[in-house]
């Protein structure tokens, strides 16, 4: 269908209208993202071929079987027990929930943020309620630290995956990358940091623990897939290097293998009722938001715009690589505050990879910088992070009202030290 408006022009449109839906509204999101995709395919914008094409299967199939491992590793009940543990073996409140944070943060390094949340939630909602205090700090930080480390890993949060689809890496090259340190260890010296807030945030909480019920483990057979499977991520580089198939098929191999154990158990016990929920909770609205937000940036960088952005960048910033990454870095903190990360920064690889190409350096240091401010720059409001509202959700059902200014009061320390540790690491280590 021909039209007399430009290409450019179409397109930006489209996008726009979707993403302004994006913002103001956090429901139907896929259905707004299809609708827009559909416009463009009627006007000739993007064909069938271009949209097959443009979906990265491999982080479709990373991000599904990564979601069923999570809501079967919270089911068998490890994640719950490991943190009643590490609650009754603290000598006071304040120092139970740093390492309750602290688990939160490991597990949401290899578990999808919001099912992280779910997993220690109780906990702290529990000593709260023993110790006849407010739970409203304690849920805010545990919401932040699943956040953080979420960053560290391929399979920690769909922003890494669509980073290492675009960018080609492997499980292996968040830890090392051609022979330096990866952003595994920039969101560390960041995590120090920003546990050294939350420190300065519970000493105030000296009363001693009262012991809580350690939960009986169903089934340690989800972890040992999770575990098994993290092992075969981390050796399929050698086989796929160019990221192309095999982290997909790894995940979509153990997803399977969890949910035929669950069944064969439920079966064993006489109830299905269990591997019939994990399938009922998974979330396949966000697998297809993911798959429109690729088609829709495929349709921005095939009509130039994501170039046009990166030129105009670069305008700003002329040949300094320094600002351009300090840009890139704070830009995105102060944007992902109150917008969804995962379109941001599937728009914004390409023109940081862009951006790289023109000041003549290496993309890394651009590519590290925008995941690691738009990851953590939804930690400063209760919006600006999937695993904020559900928090805060948690709460109100509680009967506690969350303002907005005191969401702000304890996430932006918490992300200014965070984001601060990590952009100083990966500017040592790539510039």
């Amino acid at each position: 269908m021909s039209l007399p408006i430009p290409p450019k022009t179409t397109v930006l449109i489209v996008f726009c209208a979707a993403y302004l839906f994006l913002v103001i509204s956090r429901r139907h999101r896929a259905l707004a993202l299809w609708v827009g995709v559909t416009l463009l395919f009627v006007l000739g914008r993007v064909t069938l071929g271009g949209l097959v094409s443009d979906i990265n299967w491999n982080v479709i199939g990373i991000f599904a079987g990564t979601l069923v491992m999570a809501e079967l590793f919270i089911h068998s009940k490890v994640p719950a027990r490991l943190a009643a543990i590490l609650v009754d073996r603290s000598a006071t409140v304040g120092i139970a929930i740093l390492w309750v944070c602290a688990l939160t943060s490991f597990i949401s390094a290899f578990v999808e943020n919001v099912a992280t949340v779910l997993i220690v939630a109780p906990i702290a909602l529990e000593l709260s309620r023993r110790l006849k205090v407010s739970p409203v700090t304690f849920l805010i930080a545990l919401a932040i630290s699943s956040n953080l480390q979420g960053t560290a890993t391929l399979i920690g949060d769909p922003p890494s995956m669509i980073l290492a689809g675009y960018q080609k890496m492997s499980f292996n090259d968040f830890f090392f990358l051609g022979g330096k340190p990866g952003i595994f260890f920039a969101v560390q010296l960041g995590a120090l940091l920003s546990f050294v807030v939350l420190y300065f945030l519970f000493r105030r909480f000296k009363q001693p623990i009262r012991q809580i019920e350690v939960e009986r483990v169903e089934t340690w057979f989800p972890t040992l897939f999770l575990a098994l499977m993290v092992v075969c991520l981390a050796g399929s580089s050698s086989l796929d290097p160019d990221f192309r198939y095999l982290g997909g098929v790894i995940c979509i191999f153990f997803g399977l293998l969890g949910l035929v154990h669950q069944f064969l158990r439920d079966r064993r016990k006489g109830q299905r009722q269990r591997c019939r929920q994990v399938l009922k909770e998974y979330d396949l609205e966000t697998t297809f938001f993911l798959a429109g937000i690729f088609v829709m940036v495929g349709a921005l960088t095939r009509v130039g715009l994501i170039g046009d952005l990166a030129g105009g960048i670069q305008l700003i910033t002329g040949d300094s690589v320094f600002w351009a990454y300090t840009i890139i870095v704070w830009g995105s903190v102060l944007f992902s505050a109150f917008v969804d990360n995962v379109p941001y920064l599937t728009a914004m690889i390409p023109v940081a990879a862009m951006l790289s190409q023109g000041l003549g350096i290496p993309p890394q240091l651009l590519i590290f910088g925008l995941l690691i401010g738009s990851c953590l720059g939804g930690n400063i409001t209760p919006i600006g992070a999937s695993a904020n509202i559900v928090a805060v959700g948690l709460l109100r059902r509680e009967g506690y009202h969350v303002s907005f200014g005191e969401f702000v009061r304890i996430g932006l320390p918490f992300t200014l030290a965070a984001t601060l540790g990590s952009y100083l690491f990966v500017l040592w280590v790539w510039s």
